[in-house]
This record gives C-alpha cells, sequence and structure tokens, in this order.
C-alpha cells in the first residue's frame, strides 16, 4: 500500500495534522507533508480531509517487478546488540552462522554496531569474522530506544542494499527488527531455531517451531529482500575470535532528525539478581508448578546460589506470580543450552521443552513418574522436591568445600 498527497486539492487546513495518531503529517508552503518512517496507513487522515487530498493506493503482487526490488543486494548482515557499550554474546552467536551463510552465497559478512564510543568493540566483531563494520556512533545511540535505532537501521538498509539481515531474538531485537521490516516492506521470519541457504535461488531457509512445537517449519521470502530473520538466543554457536582476521570499519553519521524520539528515556534500571544472568549461565536451576507456591523457590534459588547457577521458571509459575517474565524457560521465555539444566517441579510440556532441551545435562526432580520432562532427561529422580532440594544443597555444601 502507499500513501500520497495531491497537492492541487490540499489547502493546507491542517485538519490531517490534528488527527494523525502518529504525528506523521506537517504542513509545509501550505501544503501537507506525510513523513512515511512514522506513517502506519491508517487512513485517519483520508476520513478527516474534507477535499479529498489524500489517497492510499493498494498495489497488488503482481504490479511489483520482483526482479528490480531484488537487483543489487549483496551480502550477510547483523545486528550487533549492545547493552553498556558491550556487545552481547547473541550478536557473536550470529556472526559465526552469518559467516557459514556468506560463504555459501559469495559475498562479505557485515556487522551493524550502533552506539557511542564503541570503536573497540567494532574491532571484536571484525575478530569475529566480520568482513566490514557499518559503525554509526552518537550519544542518542547510547542506550536502546525504538525509533532513532529503527530510523538508523532503515537507513544503511535502504542505501547498502544487503541480502540476508539476521537479528538476536532478544527484547531488543524483536523490538527493533519488526520496526525495520515495516520501513523497507521486507518479510521477517520470528525465532529462528536453524538458518541455510537454497544456493540455486539465493533463499534463505529460516527454519522455526510451529503449532506449539510440534512441528520445525522452513520458511522462504522469495519475493521481499532483505531476507530477514530473528534468531533464538544459544541454538548457534559463537563464532570463534581471530585476532589476525582483517576488515574495515565504516563510520556513518545522519542528521539530528533521524536520531529523533518521540519519548525521551527518563533512566534505566538493572534487576538485581544474587544468582548469575540466566542466558549465560552454565548451571540452570528451574522450577515449576510442583513448588506450590511463590515462598518455595527459595528451594531453587538456595541449589541455584550453591551451585553457582542461574534460576529459570517454567511458564505456569511466572504466570501465577511466582517469578519475574524475566526468568521464563521455553517458547515464550528465553531458551537456555546450560552444560546442566535441574528441572524441579516441571512436567515438561513441549512448550518448556523448545527452550531447554539442547542443555548438554538434564536432571529432572519429580514426584510422578510418568512426567513428560524424564523423556528427555539424562538423569531423573523420583520423589518428593520439598525433600531433596534441601538435601541436595546441603549435599553441594559439603562437596564443593572440600
Amino acid at each position: 500500500m502507499s500513501i500520497k498527497i495531491i497537492n492541487e486539492k490540499c489547502t493546507g487546513c491542517t485538519l490531517c495534522v490534528g488527527v494523525c495518531p502518529f504525528a506523521a503529517i506537517k504542513v509545509v508552503d501550505k501544503k501537507a507533508v506525510i513523513d512515511l518512517d512514522k506513517c502506519t496507513l491508517c487512513g485517519a487522515c483520508i476520513e478527516e480531509c474534507k477535499f479529498d487530498a489524500i489517497v492510499l493506493t493498494k498495489i497488488s503482487p503482481s504490479e511489483i517487478d520482483f526482479s528490480k526490488k531484488i537487483e543489487g543486494h549483496k551480502d550477510v548482515w547483523v545486528f550487533c546488540e549492545q547493552k553498556n557499550a558491550v556487545i552481547q554474546s547473541i550478536s557473536y552467536e550470529l556472526l559465526g552462522k552469518g559467516r557459514e551463510l556468506a560463504d555459501l552465497l559469495g559475498v562479505d559478512l557485515c556487522g551493524i554496531l550502533l552506539g557511542e564510543g564503541m570503536k573497540d568493540e567494532a574491532k571484536k566483531v571484525i575478530h569475529r569474522g566480520a568482513n566490514k563494520v557499518y559503525y554509526v556512533d552518537s550519544p542518542k545511540l547510547k542506550h536502546y530506544q525504538d525509533e532513532p535505532y529503527s530510523k538508523v537501521l532503515v537507513r544503511l538498509i535502504k542505501e547498502y542494499r544487503p541480502e540476508v539481515v539476521l537479528c538476536g531474538a532478544t527484547s531488543i531485537g524483536r523490538s527493533l527488527i519488526s520496526r525495520v521490516a515495516i520501513g523497507i516492506h521486507a518479510g521477517l521470519t520470528a525465532d529462528c531455531t536453524g538458518l541455510d541457504i537454497d544456493r540455486e535461488k539465493r533463499l534463505l531457509l529460516q527454519t522455526r517451531p510451529a503449532f506449539g512445537g510440534n512441528i520445525m517449519a522452513t520458511i522462504v521470502c522469495p519475493n521481499h529482500w532483505p531476507q530477514m530473520a530473528t534468531v533464538r538466543h544459544k541454538v548457534m554457536k559463537e563464532a570463534e575470535v581471530n585476532n589476525h582476521h582483517k576488515g574495515k570499519v565504516i563510520e556513518r553519521g545522519f542528521d539530528e532528525e533521524v536520531y529523533s524520539s518521540r519519548t525521551k528515556l527518563l533512566d534505566i534500571v538493572e534487576e538485581i539478581e544474587e544468582t548469575v544472568n540466566l542466558t549465560e549461565a552454565d548451571i540452570v536451576v528451574s522450577g515449576g508448578r510442583g513448588l506450590q507456591k511463590a515462598e518455595n523457590f527459595k528451594l531453587v534459588e538456595d541449589l541455584a546460589k550453591v551451585i553457582g547457577g542461574a534460576v529459570g521458571a517454567s511458564r505456569a509459575s511466572v504466570d501465577a506470580g511466582w517469578k519475574s517474565y524475566s526468568h521464563q524457560v521455553g517458547q515464550t521465555g528465553k531458551t537456555v543450552c546450560p552444560k546442566i539444566y535441574i528441572a524441579c517441579g516441571i512436567s515438561g510440556q513441549i512448550q518448556h521443552l523448545v527452550g531447554m532441551q539442547s542443555s548438554d545435562i538434564i536432571v529432572a526432580i519429580n514426584k510422578d513418574p510418568h512426567a513428560p520432562i524424564f523423556n528427555v532427561a539424562t538423569y531423573g529422580i523420583v520423589g518428593d522436591l520439598f525433600e531433596i532440594l534441601p538435601e541436595l544443597t546441603e549435599q553441594f555444601k559439603v562437596a564443593l568445600k572440600k
């Protein structure tokens, strides 16, 4: 769909300006002008205009020349997410897979880095296999905000025309890349667990769980480029560090308007945890409905603290308010891949298994011997977790003191 102003009919009355819920219209020289980066094609201005000066046009796929749309697209791009000026590990995972895809396509692997004072971090992207890093430095990009980040990335994509764009399926990645896909009229496959290339057609094969994780669907987007996907954390191996790898850092800058935002960032409050970060942990101890109430999560927390692990939770326990969403493991939470995963009072529904079944060792504790969790467990303990967890915690305290 497209929208345009018919200047011959527009009187500059500003009715459309007042009704636009996204502040996407302004009057310049007595004529309305639409900011297509902000416009969502909602049609509110069309209904309000008394002079029929705004037209919304639907374009059928048969009218689009996709060969021209695809022509000139080249390279595999990875959005390198940063927090407090440090690149997050999900970016290194994507660079590892991105290197494979770029080699299959015979193109360069490029990293995209937005932030402030991060030249040294840009070099780290090169050392992880990237041929180029497009780096945009601005104080207004120091912390993630939807509008400036999405506008910058849209500008970069329109200028350099990548063939594939990958982003982590994190809270930031999900918020950012969906806006970018709309801005460049491209398709997007979310929460992928596998990526490959159809070399003959140069198509990105994007695999993700579907129907509650009961099947794995492979999705292609043959008519809209760049091909875009978000990838779950901890499902791919990080690119190895090679300090001898050479590449180029390309610094870009934009007008201040590109960095503008209709929201103001007041403060960032970090969640304070006594245990380690869930997605980075080598050991995860998770609790489920079997804990019966929020107070009993202390049993899980005590064990995690003793063995240096992170605390996870099933969706049922998060929905019950026993733990915050940041602890949720599963299809609608976080994907983890620790060396040891201890599931306490978790039945093992497929939605939970999707988020942890690739763990090296899975220990299940459940009083129901027929619980599905035992089907994927390396070791299973059938019994009362209220007796087993305190005993395990004490035994680890003694063993780890030696």
